[in-house]
Formats: structure tokens, sequence, C-alpha cells
């Protein structure tokens, strides 16, 4: 793979939706979900990623860094509105389940990525190449649904 990580063991900074809105005012959108709103709600969608055919990619960590980020998480929002929690990595290119299909969320998955994250724009450029994948695993969530 390209860079090796460099043991990012400390905590990456969240990045919140100041837009969201939060049903309890003293709380970040992110704890307080209203009734309704999706997982991931309060945190940003990152519309320069938005595919033609509607797949849009979130973030819940901060991406920008100018000494480069070895992981942090993420989201993918399908076309149908529904979502599902990326944790992506500096490793090899595999993808994990690390919590499987529920009601209101297709899985969180694990992704390797080649290189360290500076800024949003090389996030959605790594996260890009595992749509074919993402595509496939929400196709399959919801073939088994009812």
């Amino acid at each position: 793979m390209g860079e090796q990580p460099n043991d990012q063991s400390e905590g990456v900074p969240l990045r919140l939706d100041p837009k969201a809105d939060s049903a309890a005012p003293s709380l970040p959108a992110f704890l307080a979900r209203p009734e309704g709103a999706p997982v991931y709600h309060g945190f940003p969608l990152l519309e320069q990623s938005r595919s033609d055919d509607g797949w849009c990619f979130g973030t819940i960590s901060e991406p920008n860094c100018s000494e480069g980020r070895d992981w942090g998480d993420a989201f993918v929002v399908a076309p149908d509105g529904t979502r599902a929690g990326v944790v992506w990595q500096v490793g090899d290119p595999v993808l994990e389940v690390m919590i499987d299909p529920e009601v209101d969320r297709w899985g969180v998955y694990q992704v390797g990525v080649a290189h360290q994250v500076h800024d949003e724009q090389e996030l959605v450029t790594q996260l890009q190449l595992w749509l074919p994948e993402f595509r496939r695993l929400h196709g399959n969530w919801r073939a088994e649904r009812p």
C-alpha cells in the first residue's frame, strides 16, 4: 500500500453539521436526534461526493488535517436515504463488517484506504473507490427486507 499508518492513537475531532436540528437545545443534534431523523443525523454530507445516481458520503470525523489522518469515521447514504457507517483506516484494501445490518442502518463497515487523508477531497476520492461494494451491500440489505 502507499503510506504506513503512524499509530494515530488519539481521538479524531468530530465535524458537526451546524444546520442540524436537535431535539434538546442543550445537546448537539447527533446526541438528540429529532424523531424520524436518520442515523448519523447531526453530521454533514459531503455534497461534492454525490454521484449521478444519488449516492453520497458524509463525515463524522474531521478530515481536514495538515499532518494527515490515518483513520476516521464516515457514513454512506444510498439514493433511498438509508445509511451505513464507514470506519476508514490506512491499510490493505479490505472491507470488514463491524456491525451487521439493522432495521435503520444497513451495517457499519471498516475499509482500508491507500493513503492518509489531509482534506475532504482526499477522503471523498478514497471512499468513492468503495462505492461498488457499498452498492452491493445495500442491495443485499434491501433484498432481505420484507
